[in-house]
C-alpha cells in the first residue's frame, strides 16, 4: 500500500514594488510585512542602486529582488534631471521587471500578484502583458490623489485662476492649499506629469490600495470606491506602535540616513512629560537660511526643550554658534528614529513639513502638529491637519514666504496649552485619531480585513 503524500497548498507569491524613495518604500515595506505575517510569500523589489543602501533593523527576513532603473551607480542622483530619470526608469525598468517576473516563473516561483507604487503605471502594463493580477498602491491622501485625478480628467485646467477649487467629496480648497505641483504650475513639470499619469491606466488594476484608514476621509473614500476597487490598508507603520501583533516590528527597516538613536532617546528620557518640541522637515525639504533662523529664534525665545533634526547638508544654515548657545535647551541631530521619538512621553508637539508619512505617524501616536508645509502634497495635508482632522495648527507664512518666529512660537505655546484653549481641543482630537488608527489595523479592523480579502482573492486565482 502506497504512502499518501500530503501536498500543502503553495503560499501565494506577491511582489511589492515601491518607487525608490524613502517616503514610498517605508509604507510599502510595512505592507509587505503584514502580508508575510499572514502566510504570504511577500518579496520586495528595489532598484540596484537602492539595494546598496542598508535595509536594517527588520526582524522579518524578506525575499529581495533587484531591477535596473538605468542608473545603477547613483539612482536619481545620477540622472541629469527628474525627467531623464523618470523616462529612463520607465523604459529600462519595464524590461527589467518583466525579466524578473519571467525568471521567477521559470525557476518554480511564479508571481501571483504585483503590488506596485502608483507613481509607476508602467509596472501595471508589465503585469498585464504577463497575465499577473496587479494592485496600485497610493502613498498619498485621498484628497491629494483626487486633485491629480481631476487634472488627468481635464476637470482642473492648469494654470488655475486664483479662486477656490470645488471637487467632489472634498472641502473647498484655496489654490494655495492644493499640491504645489498643481498650485504653482510649471515649477516641477516632470513630477506633475508623473503624478497625473498615475491615473493613465489605473482602471486596469484589480485593486487600489491606500496607505490610509477609512475614517480619515470617508467621503473621498466612498467617492473613489465608485471608480475603482479601493481598499484602505493603513496606516502602514510598524506594528509595535499600533496593534503590536508583529513582535519586534519596531522600525521600517530602511534608513537612507544614519539615525543617532541612543543620543536622542537618552536626551529625551530626562525631560518632563509633554515638554519637548520635536522639529523635522523630512528627508528632502530644504529650508532657506532666513527660515532656519526664524525657527531657531522661536525655539530659543520660548526657552523650552526642543529636539531638532537638521540634516548634515542643512547644518550650515543654522545661526552662528546656535547649537552651542542652546545646548541647555535643545538637541540638534542630523537624523533620528522618528517613531521612537514621537512615541516618547516627553514629546509635546511636532513641528512638521507635513509629509504624509509623518502626518500618519503623528496621528497614529496622538501627537499634535504645528504644520509648516514646503512643497508637493504638504499644503493639502496641512489643510486637513487644521480644518478637517483638527489635530494641529498651520503656521502661515508672510508675503515673503517666511513663517516668522512670532507665529512659530505662538503656535507651539498653543499646542502645549501654555496659551489659549485651542490646544486642549487639539490634544483631545489627537487621542481620538490615535485610537481609530490602532483600531483599523487590529485583528478584524477595516484595514486588516481588506488585507485578508486581498490575500483570499490572490489565493483563489
Amino acid at each position: 500500500m502506497g504512502v499518501e503524500v500530503e501536498h500543502k497548498p503553495r503560499k501565494p507569491h506577491v511582489l511589492v514594488f515601491p518607487f525608490p524613495g524613502q517616503g514610498h518604500i517605508n509604507p510599502m515595506l510595512q505592507f509587505a510585512k503584514r502580508l508575510l505575517s499572514k502566510g504570504v510569500r511577500a518579496a520586495l523589489v528595489s532598484t540596484v542602486f537602492l539595494a546598496s543602501s542598508s535595509f536594517s533593523g527588520s526582524s522579518i527576513s524578506f525575499d529581495h529582488h533587484t531591477i535596473s532603473d538605468g542608473f545603477d551607480e547613483g539612482g536619481i542622483y545620477q540622472a541629469a534631471d527628474a525627467e531623464a530619470y523618470l523616462s529612463t526608469f520607465c523604459s529600462v525598468g519595464s524590461k527589467s521587471l518583466a525579466a524578473l517576473i519571467q525568471r521567477l516563473g521559470e525557476t518554480g516561483h511564479p508571481v501571483d500578484a504585483l503590488v506596485y507604487d502608483s507613481l509607476m503605471p508602467w509596472a501595471l502594463d508589465v503585469a498585464k502583458q504577463l497575465g499577473v493580477p496587479a494592485a496600485a498602491f497610493f502613498t498619498q491622501s485621498c484628497a491629494v490623489n483626487s486633485v491629480y485625478y481631476h487634472v488627468w480628467k481635464g476637470d482642473l485646467q492648469l494654470p488655475l485662476p486664483p479662486t477656490r477649487v470645488y471637487l467632489p467629496a472634498l472641502p473647498p480648497l484655496r489654490v494655495s492649499e492644493l499640491p504645489s505641483f498643481v498650485a504653482i504650475y510649471g515649477l516641477y513639470p516632470a513630477w506633475l506629469d508623473a503624478l497625473v499619469n498615475q491615473f493613465s491606466n489605473v482602471d486596469g488594476a484589480e485593486w487600489v490600495f491606500l496607505n490610509h484608514f477609512y475614517e480619515l476621509e470617508p467621503e473621498a473614500m466612498d467617492w473613489m470606491s465608485k471608480h475603482w476597487n479601493v481598499m484602505t490598508v493603513g496606516p502602514t507603520i510598524p506594528s509595535m506602535y499600533l496593534d503590536k501583533r508583529l513582535q519586534n516590528n519596531k522600525d521600517y527597516g530602511l534608513n537612507l540616513f544614519d539615525p543617532n538613536a541612543s543620543a536622542c532617546m537618552s536626551w529625551l528620557s530626562g525631560k518632563p512629560k509633554g515638554s519637548v518640541v520635536y522639529v523635522s522637515f523630512g528627508s528632502i525639504a530644504s529650508l532657506g537660511t532666513k527660515q532656519m533662523a526664524e525657527i531657531g529664534c522661536a525655539l530659543k525665545r520660548r526657552n523650552g526643550h526642543f529636539l531638532w533634526v537638521v540634516r548634515e547638508t542643512e547644518k550650515s544654515k543654522l545661526p552662528h554658534n546656535y547649537i552651542e548657545e542652546t545646548s541647555d535647551q535643545g538637541l540638534v541631530v542630523t537624523w533620528c528614529p522618528q517613531l521612537e521619538v514621537l512615541s516618547h512621553e516627553s514629546i509635546g508637539c511636532f513641528l512638521t513639513h507635513c509629509g504624509f508619512n509623518s502626518v500618519l505617524e503623528a496621528l497614529s501616536l496622538g501627537v499634535p502638529m504645528l504644520a509648516m508645509p514646503q512643497w508637493t502634497d504638504q499644503a493639502t495635508n496641512a489643510k486637513y491637519i487644521e480644518d478637517v482632522w483638527r489635530v494641529g495648527i498651520r503656521a502661515c507664512c508672510d508675503k515673503e514666504g517666511i513663517v516668522r518666529r512670532e507665529t512659530i512660537e505662538h503656535g507651539i505655546k498653543e499646542l502645549l496649552m501654555e496659551v489659549g484653549e485651542k490646544g486642549r481641543e487639539i490634544r483631545k482630537n489627537s487621542i481620538k485619531w490615535k485610537n481609530l488608527a490602532s483600531k483599523a489595523v487590529d485583528a478584524g479592523g477595516k484595514s486588516d480585513k481588506n488585507i485578508d480579502e486581498f490575500i483570499a482573492k490572490v489565493q483563489s486565482n
